[in-house]
């Protein structure tokens, strides 16, 4: 392992350190919100575009997941079909309002919206769309960048002046941390990371809470490890007709 490898890792850590140090209101607000959606057997959504998306696929079925998440996915806002083309996507004004027509979201539910610039019209309009049905919304973007930059939205609005949480990912401008070769080359992003760490992190306490008052919660085992598809398959069952992609 090179120097550079050793400079990323630190500075992961240094950001991750930051979070936990000095988001504690933020991150008892996520969690608290969590519990009580849970507690009222509501749903947690998530969703983002481009690289964002990741996040909300970080939640959605897997080991040491709950299964009470349900990803806003929409193809055109991912990278498979045309990373380009969903760059363009993510700006268009409306097609949020189109999304979440699909999904019952109303009062109790919540709502994280992960997007690191929070300037383009998808992060924007969903968040103001789940805000309206009752939901209670979580940024997850990056401060440092978004406050750097302008609106995409004709309301002139950022992700993070409409939702009423904000988590700070730490992530620098651009996202990119380190300078590479001679020529200073931006590499090494790091939004994705504490993105995943995040939202683990504040639905983990969310469940240790519930735990703590003998409150069950369906969380996925590993499918690969001994025991963990029959179990899988149970939870499966108890949640098909609630979330789609199951």
């Amino acid at each position: 392992m090179g120097e550079l490898a050793r400079k990323y890792r630190d500075r992961v850590v240094q950001i991750l350190d930051r979070i936990v140090s000095e988001q504690t209101a933020a991150f008892d607000a996520a969690r608290d919100a969590i519990v009580a959606a849970l507690a009222a057997d509501r749903l947690i959504y998530t969703t983002g575009s481009g690289h964002s998306h990741l996040i909300p696929a970080e939640a959605f079925f897997r080991a040491g997941g709950i299964a009470a998440i349900q990803p806003i996915f929409d193809p055109a806002l991912m990278l498979h079909i045309s990373a380009s083309q969903s760059s363009l996507a993510e700006r268009e004004v409306g097609r949020a309002d189109t999304i979440i027509a699909e999904y019952d979201i109303g009062p109790g539910d919540v709502v994280f919206i992960a997007s690191n610039s929070g300037r383009n019209a998808y992060s924007i309009e969903m968040a103001m769309a789940a805000k309206a049905r009752g939901a209670t919304t979580i940024a997850l973007t990056s401060m440092q960048h978004t406050q750097q930059v302008s609106s995409r939205h004709p309301s002139g609005k950022r992700l993070f002046e409409l939702t009423d949480i904000v988590l700070d990912n730490g992530a620098a401008y651009g996202d990119a941390s380190l300078q590479v070769g001679p020529n200073g080359l931006a590499m090494a992003p790091t939004s994705t990371i504490s993105g995943a760490f995040i939202i683990n992190a504040v639905i983990a306490e969310a469940v240790e809470v519930l735990a703590n008052r003998g409150f069950p919660v369906d969380v996925y085992l590993s499918s690969n490890g001994q025991g963990g598809e029959t179990a899988g398959e149970a939870i499966i069952q108890r949640w098909q007709t609630r979330i789609k992609g199951l």
